[in-house]
């Protein structure tokens, strides 16, 4: 009997979908009726906050400098063009004095080298020979040293009857002479040398008191 009854009003398969399908309809309304989520609105560009004076500086939109006019700039540029021009001077007169000193140095420097060589030849010359031939010799080595050493700008320090100068003199003795005067020199022990400015050798004399 029980059997019976459950199949006296069966439900149609196509009532039982609709059945089934109905929550999912709800749910789905639901969603579509749901009110989207409250934004922010953004500030139109006309109603955006302005940048700090600072700022503005930073980014070029600070106070612009003064046009310079044309008399001004040329004025400006022949100024640097002198200072310039000064300053390429003041080089070239520098390195032009250099260039001279380092000149004068290398000659001083070789010529004291060969100064033990003039000392022997004036020694040489200073001696008593009966040989001509010999004397000729060492008198025509002597003169071939001297013109070489005046091609190079350099020359003897006069010394003997010169008053005595410390900057160019090296005085190692001194005597009472009455007949020479004070400070005079009365003999050269060895002559000295100078090119321009640079002593090369000081002359080593004898001075009176």
């Amino acid at each position: 009997m029980a059997k019976d009854k459950m199949n006296e009003n069966p439900v149609p398969e196509d009532e039982q979908n609709e059945t089934a399908e109905a929550p999912e309809q709800e749910s789905v309304e639901e969603i579509e009726t749901a009110e989207p989520p409250e934004t922010e609105e953004v500030p139109a560009a006309d109603e955006a906050p302005e940048a700090p004076e600072s700022k503005k500086g930073f980014f070029g939109k600070g106070k612009k400098e003064p046009k310079k006019d044309q008399g001004q700039l040329l004025a400006e540029a022949a100024d640097k063009y002198l200072r310039l021009a000064a300053e390429y001077d003041n080089y070239r007169k520098r390195t032009a004095k250099e260039k001279e000193n380092a000149w004068t140095e290398a000659k001083a420097q070789t010529v004291a080298a060969f100064l033990p060589v003039y000392d022997n030849l004036e020694r040489a010359l200073k001696q008593e020979t009966t040989d001509e031939a010999y004397k000729k010799g060492v008198e025509m080595t002597m003169k071939g040293l001297q013109d070489a050493l005046i091609s190079l700008g350099v020359e003897v320090i006069p010394a003997l009857g010169e008053t005595f100068d410390p900057n160019r003199h090296n005085a190692v003795m001194h005597c009472d002479d009455e007949e020479a005067g004070e400070n005079t020199i009365v003999e050269v022990f060895q002559q000295g040398f100078i090119c321009g400015d640079k002593v090369i050798r000081f002359s080593m004399v004898k001075v009176a008191n």
